[in-house]
């Protein structure tokens, strides 16, 4: 065999040995890809939205997605200066698009909690998602224990109805309902004094501009949204920070929840 076609082999061999050890993948200690700078370098962030969950994201009648959540997107994209693809999603699939990297950020209406912290990483809170017993403004209720010989509309079954049972008193007239209609329609019609909800279900309730309208009274459990991103992206989750703490600052945050939620962000968000 000519020296050349050896010198040859030999280093393919060489470098097929690196390859399969994963040392040609990248130099040892090196770093890995900041997705901050690819964001910035494209001009483009991928941003994951809800779009059957209302009034965090749906769908209006140009087709076009609307909510909370698409607000926030357009707001993280300014703050960075970047367009935002918003990409669809469901509950199930958030979570999956962003860890293979379909997507830079889900907004979504994502909780936190152990589990997603083992995978992911989360922002700083961007929107209350609370359940809580609301009622109308003249009704005096500023504890759970206020609640006693009232009667309280839930929905049969739902979260609200499981957190409610462990903290109701015992003479609270708890009334079940089958659905959210259900129990919205007996709050509207006076068949109940107070109901027990999501504050999410209490802004569908104020967007049909009803003579009653609920305001929350007591809170029984709070689970704020957060944005997802991927786990080592320091630089990211820095700038996401940054752009959300100057957007409660300036109240541009507070607007949206205004907007969509009917009322103003909590102080302690």
């Amino acid at each position: 065999m000519p020296a050349s076609r050896r010198h040859v082999l030999g280093r393919g061999l060489v470098l097929g040995a690196l390859a399969g050890l994963g040392l040609m993948a990248q130099p040892i200690g090196a770093a890995r890809a900041d997705a901050l700078a690819d964001i910035l370098k494209t001009g483009v962030i991928r941003i994951a939205v809800p779009q059957d969950f209302p009034p965090f994201g749906s769908v209006g009648l140009d087709l076009k997605p609307l909510g909370y959540d698409i607000d926030v997107a357009n707001l993280i994209a300014a703050g960075l200066g970047v367009k935002a693809e918003l990409v669809p999603v469901t509950s199930a699939n958030r979570i999956p698009y962003l860890q293979t990297r379909k997507v830079d950020l889900v907004i979504s209406s994502l909780g936190k909690n152990p589990d997603r912290e083992k995978v992911i990483d989360f922002s700083i809170a961007y929107a209350p998602f609370f359940n809580g017993i609301f009622g109308t403004k003249d009704v005096k209720v500023e504890k759970v224990e206020d609640i006693a010989g009232m009667s309280v509309g839930v929905t049969r079954g739902s979260v609200e109805d499981l957190e409610l049972s462990k903290v109701a008193p015992a003479t609270a007239d708890i009334k079940r309902y089958e659905d959210n209609n259900s129990t919205i329609a007996a709050f509207l019609s006076g068949q109940v004094k107070v109901i027990a909800t999501g504050n999410v279900v209490a802004a569908a309730i104020l967007a049909r501009n009803p003579p009653k309208k609920p305001e929350v009274k007591v809170l029984i459990k709070n689970s704020p949204c957060y944005i997802g991103l991927n786990k080592e992206e320091p630089a990211l989750l820095e700038k996401v920070n940054a752009i959300l703490a100057q957007a409660r600052k300036d109240g541009a945050l507070d607007k949206i929840a205004q907007k969509w939620l009917g009322a103003p962000l909590p102080a302690d968000l």
